[in-house]
């Protein structure tokens, strides 16, 4: 099973959050899920706020165009990014 999915041309993704890391950054494949660090703590949002920045900024999309399909307050997420602009390595296009 893969981290992604595509549902049209929107993105389903699969993450795994380590909260209160060094740095915010994408870390790589863990296990079935895409596996994120944060720096911010997860108490009223905050985590999934820089999840969502983060997650943006990589897809080349709005923040508004990033939905947490899953996971509010657990550590696997599940995010919806809609029409992706531009795609990282680890991530292949949907044809």
């Amino acid at each position: 099973m893969t981290f992604y999915r595509w549902d049209g041309a929107d993105l389903i993704l699969s993450v795994h959050v380590q909260p209160r890391a060094s740095q915010t950054n994408i870390v790589g494949v863990h296990q079935d899920r895409l596996k994120i660090r944060t720096t911010a703590t997860p108490v009223d949002g905050q985590a999934n706020a820089e999840l969502i920045k983060l997650l943006a900024k990589t897809f080349g999309v709005a923040k508004s165009h990033i939905t947490l399909l899953q996971g509010d307050t657990s550590r696997e997420k599940r995010f919806k990014i809609q029409s992706p602009r531009q795609l990282p390595p680890f991530i292949e296009k949907n044809e």
